[in-house]
């Protein structure tokens, strides 16, 4: 049996299990089944997964992608820049790491991207982030991070900075955090969001559900909006292919 999975903290709403599960059903894929691998200690419970020959690749979500990373054996160059992993590899009893979170969000986000898009804030500072920084960068988008609390030393603010002034000179708003998730759909992160208009480009990550109420709030203000969709699809592919050149080998 060859065994792919999910590592992180809380994966009932997983995205991964069903998608792989219909993938190998559909493409009539033998001995494969891929599952979730909740961690409460990531140290402690790794490690019976790193003993397991039965298992091909994994994926990794919250809060793990930066934390996954000394377990690893190898870390791509892009893996190594953003400090962040989200699949692994399993070659020769060898653990590789990889950021798909890097092709997800390009592809996704460049679709709705448009010349006057000049300048993005990024909410959350975690494994996802990063990625995000990482394209933005590539992008040449100007960007600041938000998060609860003021960091002067990295460039990353607070909610509670964000006014009309700032509301206008970054157009992007790109939510990397949880926030509005399944169940706890009627949350959404603290923004002015009375100061939106039509030159606005609103991006979650979060997909379930399919309109955050962060996305809904943009979307009646007349901004474009885009959810986490498309960026989990290409993810996952890109992981298929990633463990697939594995095998071949």
């Amino acid at each position: 049996m060859k065994i792919y999975g999910l590592i992180g903290k809380t994966l009932h709403h997983s995205f991964s299990a069903r998608y792989f599960s219909e993938k190998f059903k559909t493409d009539k894929i033998p001995d494969s089944q891929y599952l979730n691998f909740e961690m409460e200690d990531l140290a402690k419970e790794v490690q019976s997964l790193k003993k397991n020959p039965e298992i091909r690749g994994l994926n990794v979500t919250i809060p793990y992608k930066t934390d996954i990373i000394p377990f690893l054996d190898e870390l791509t160059d892009e893996c190594q820049k953003v400090n962040a992993c989200n699949c692994i590899k399993i070659k020769e009893g060898k653990w590789i790491g990889y950021n798909t979170d890097i092709a997800g969000f390009e592809k996704s986000f460049i679709p709705l991207l448009k010349s006057t898009h000049k300048k993005a804030l990024v909410l959350g500072t975690g494994g996802a982030s990063k990625a995000i920084a990482f394209v933005l960068e590539k992008l040449n988008i100007d960007f600041l991070k938000v998060s609860r609390k003021k960091d002067e030393s990295s460039s990353v603010i607070s909610y509670d900075e964000i006014n009309e002034a700032i509301m206008t000179e970054f157009q992007i708003v790109i939510n990397t955090t949880p926030v509005g998730t399944s169940p706890n759909i009627d949350e959404c992160p603290d923004l002015p969001y009375q100061f939106i208009t039509d030159r606005h480009y609103f991006f979650d990550l979060v997909y379930n559900p399919q309109k955050t109420l962060f996305l809904s709030r943009a979307e009646k203000q007349g901004a474009f909006i885009k959810n986490g969709d498309d960026m989990l699809i290409i993810q996952a592919e890109e992981s298929w292919k990633i463990w697939n050149e594995k095998m071949e080998q």
